[in-house]
């Protein structure tokens, strides 16, 4: 089991750390009073990435390379000078779409045999790639011209993001992206072209005519499963999609309790077949069904589901997990999540259990183990 999990919340970054006979206590703060909307500790080696966005100031990204003890500015994506006589970006409900970073909203590193390789998602749905550990970043360019940008828009934002990157465990150079309004896009060339595979998905909030169109669906966050990388899962805004063809097709998950909606999914990594999601109420309330903090988990692909409540809050609670606060660690037994209340709870038995780490901290936007 991970014995570390970082905490990026509204005013600061947390270390949670593995005390012995399942303790867990906070062992490290960094950035207090300000918004770290992202954190990666990069596998490869050892590097911690943490994004700040400093509102009126821009995002900024910070690297420790000693664990979080010490950090250092480094590069931040920025978009290029839209070319002169250039129309504006306009798109299908009318929005204007600045050529400006407004939010680092996903960090992931490349794969095992691409040192310093990093891509970054951000708000308004630029994809950047630096070669050189942050260092610099260039921006995607094949993603930001494909013609069926202009159809994206914003969710909760007002912009399009990208806020989830998956990198194929088999081959570094396919990956998949999800799109916060603008689906679920794949490349096999490491970025250099892209096709947008949303096929299944549906969206509500469209008219009839368009509600099945790819580039305009919701998914709230995307995952693969690590050790089975055919299989996907998504918690969309219109309920629980999954693939298992590699993404070319997807098929609802139908009968989720209490809810299925959502932000937050978690795959098992070594059973595709597994899945962790944290419920609430659609759509204008956000909250847990009933007041009662959960977590729903299926073990067999979707056919069943478990509602988890044992040592969650199951009265007047009204916590909402966001897309990047829930994570499972490499052994598939740990699980934590956070909420916008600032609570934090931990399971080593697979969701079986739960335990509060803490109740007071900032709202909480990404978990990550270490």
């Amino acid at each position: 089991m991970s014995d570390r999990v970082h905490v990026a919340t509204r005013k600061g970054l947390f270390v949670v750390s593995r005390q012995g006979s399942g303790v867990w206590r906070i062992t490290n703060a960094s950035f207090l009073g300000d918004h770290v909307s992202m954190v990666l500790e990069d596998s490869r080696d050892g590097t911690t990435y943490a994004a700040l966005a400093h509102g009126h100031f821009g995002a900024k990204l910070h690297r420790s390379r000693d664990g979080g003890n010490g950090w250092d500015e480094c590069a931040t994506p920025a978009y290029p000078e839209r070319p002169d006589g250039a129309p504006p970006d306009v798109n299908s409900i009318g929005r204007e779409i600045p050529w400006k970073l407004s939010m680092i909203w996903a960090l992931e590193p490349g794969g095992s045999d691409e040192p310093g390789l990093l891509w970054s998602g951000t708000i308004p749905g630029g994809l950047f790639l630096s070669r050189d550990a942050g260092e610099s970043w260039e921006l995607v360019k094949s993603l930001w011209d494909d013609p069926l940008r202009k159809q994206w828009f914003g969710g909760g934002y007002d912009y399009p993001g990208i806020h989830s990157i998956c990198v194929d465990p088999r081959n570094a150079r396919r990956l998949a992206v999800g799109i916060s309004c603008g689906g679920v896009w794949w490349s096999e060339d490491g970025g250099g072209s892209w096709a947008c595979h949303s096929d299944g998905m549906w969206a509500a909030y469209m008219p009839p005519e368009r509600k099945h169109d790819p580039a305009i669906q919701d998914p709230h966050c995307l995952v693969q499963c690590r050790h089975f990388p055919d299989t996907f899962w998504v918690q969309h805004h219109n309920g629980v999609f999954r693939s298992t063809d590699d993404g070319r097709s997807w098929q609802e998950v139908a009968g989720v309790p209490p809810s299925n909606f959502g932000f937050a999914v978690a795959v098992h990594p070594s059973d595709p077949d597994t899945a962790w999601l944290v419920p609430s109420v659609s759509d204008e309330h956000r909250v847990p069904v009933d007041g009662r903090v959960v977590v729903t988990r299926t073990r067999d692909g979707g056919k069943s589901f478990e509602v988890l409540s044992n040592g969650l809050p199951q009265d007047h609670a009204y916590d909402l997990t966001f897309r990047h606060a829930l994570d499972v660690d490499d052994s598939g037994e740990c699980l934590v999540f956070g909420s916008t209340t600032g609570s934090l709870w931990i399971s080593q038995d697979q969701g079986d259990s739960w335990t509060p780490i803490s109740t007071h901290l900032p709202p909480i936007y990404c978990v990550r183990f270490g």
